[in-house]
C-alpha cells in the first residue's frame, strides 16, 4: 500500500494550499535532521517523506493524479524534462527534501552568524556548513553525580534536572529546561561516566557539547569499599575474642547477617564472609565479599583474682 500523503502532513482531503503550507511548515521544522541529532536516521526518514508529501500536494497536476490513481498513479508520470510517458514505471521523481524546505523558508532557519553558515543534512547522517565547513564540537562537559552505597548497590533511578543555552531558528538565544534520567546499575563504581549527546549549550557556530556525569562514592557510616569488596569494623571483648562469638551485620539492601566467629580473634584479625560484598556490575548477580576486621577491646581493670584466674588460663 502505498504512503498517505494526506496523513503524514496531518490534513484533510479538501485542504487548502493555506493549510498545506502551515503543516509542511511546522513539521518540517519539527523534523529536520539539524534539529534531532540524537535520531537523526529517524528524522531524516520522516523529513524526506514530509517533503514529498507536500511537493506532490502543493502541485494540482500531481495531487489531482494522486487523488484519482494514488502514489502508483504519480510513478507513471513522465519524468522531468521528458515529452512522454515512454511506458516506463517510475518516472515521477520528488524534489530534493533540502531544495523544497530552502525554497518554503528563502534562507534556512538554523543560521548562525553573520556569514550565513547553515546546517544541511547529509546522506550519512552526518553534519556540515553549506559553505562545505565543520561545525566544532567543544569537549564534554563532566559533572560529579554523589550517590551513596545503597543506592550503588540496590542501584536507582536519579532525575537531573538541567538548564541550557538554546539556539532557536531566528538564530537568537534562549534558554531550555529539561529533566534527564539516569538508571544507577547495582555494582557501579567510582568514576563510572554516563553520557548525554548534544545536551550542552548551543552556541554561535559550534555544536552543542555533550553532557556527561561521573559517579562519585559518599562516605558511609559502616562500610568502606574496595572493588567489589566490602569492609567493616566491629568490636569484641576479650572474652568474645577468646571464647567465640556471633555478630550481626546490617548489610546494604536491609538485612542483618548474624556471623559466628569460631576462631581466636587477635588483633588485626580479619573475617571473610563470601558473596556479602558489592554486586559485580556485569554480572551483577555475583558479589564481591565482606571483610570484617575487629578490634579487641581489653579490660582497662581486674581484680587480683581475675588476673590469677587468666594468668592459669593463658600460661596453662
Amino acid at each position: 500500500m502505498g504512503l498517505d500523503y494526506y496523513n503524514i502532513l496531518k490534513v484533510n482531503r479538501n485542504a487548502t494550499e493555506d493549510d498545506l503550507k502551515k503543516s509542511y511548515r511546522r513539521l518540517a521544522m519539527k523534523w529536520h535532521p539539524d534539529k534531532n541529532p540524537n535520531t537523526k536516521l529517524e528524522a531524516e526518514a520522516k523529513f524526506k517523506q514530509i517533503s514529498e508529501a507536500y511537493d506532490v500536494l502543493s502541485d494540482p497536476q500531481k495531487r489531482a493524479i494522486y487523488d484519482q490513481y494514488g502514489e502508483e498513479g504519480l510513478s507513471d508520470m513522465p519524468p522531468p524534462g521528458s515529452t512522454g510517458n515512454n511506458g516506463r514505471a517510475g518516472g515521477f521523481n520528488p524534489r530534493n527534501a533540502e531544495d523544497i524546505f530552502a525554497e518554503f523558508f528563502g534562507s534556512s532557519p538554523f543560521d548562525f552568524g553573520s556569514a550565513g553558515r547553515s546546517m544541511r543534512f547529509q546522506s550519512d547522517g552526518g553534519r556540515t556548513y553549506t559553505d562545505g565547513t565543520v561545525p566544532k564540537k567543544p569537549p564534554p562537559v563532566e559533572s560529579k553525580l554523589p550517590c551513596t552505597l545503597e543506592e550503588l548497590y540496590s542501584g536507582s533511578t536519579r532525575k537531573m534536572k538541567i538548564s541550557r543555552s538554546l539556539i532557536d531558528t531566528n538564530g537568537r538565544q534562549g534558554q531550555e529546561t529539561e529533566v534527564l534520567t539516569i538508571d544507577v546499575k547495582p555494582g557501579w563504581k567510582k568514576g563510572t561516566k554516563i553520557k548525554f549527546p548534544d545536551k550542552g549549550n548551543e552556541t554561535v557556530n559550534q555544536l552543542p557539547a555533550d553532557l556527561v556525569f561521573v559517579i562519585d562514592e559518599k562516605p558511609h557510616d559502616l562500610f568502606k569499599r574496595d572493588g567489589n569488596d566490602l569492609i567493616t569494623s566491629t568490636r569484641v571483648t576479650l572474652a568474645e575474642a577468646i571464647g567465640g562469638t556471633t555478630v550481626s551485620i546490617n548489610t546494604l539492601d536491609g538485612r542483618n547477617v548474624p556471623v559466628g566467629i569460631t576462631d581466636i580473634i587477635s588483633p588485626g584479625h580479619e573475617h571473610v564472609v563470601p558473596g556479602e560484598g558489592m554486586p559485580v556490575a556485569k554480572e551483577p548477580r555475583n558479589k564481591g565479599d565482606l571483610k570484617i576486621k575487629f578490634d579487641v577491646q581489653f579490660p582497662t581493670r581486674l581484680t587480683t583474682d581475675q588476673k590469677s584466674a587468666l594468668k592459669r588460663v593463658l600460661v596453662g
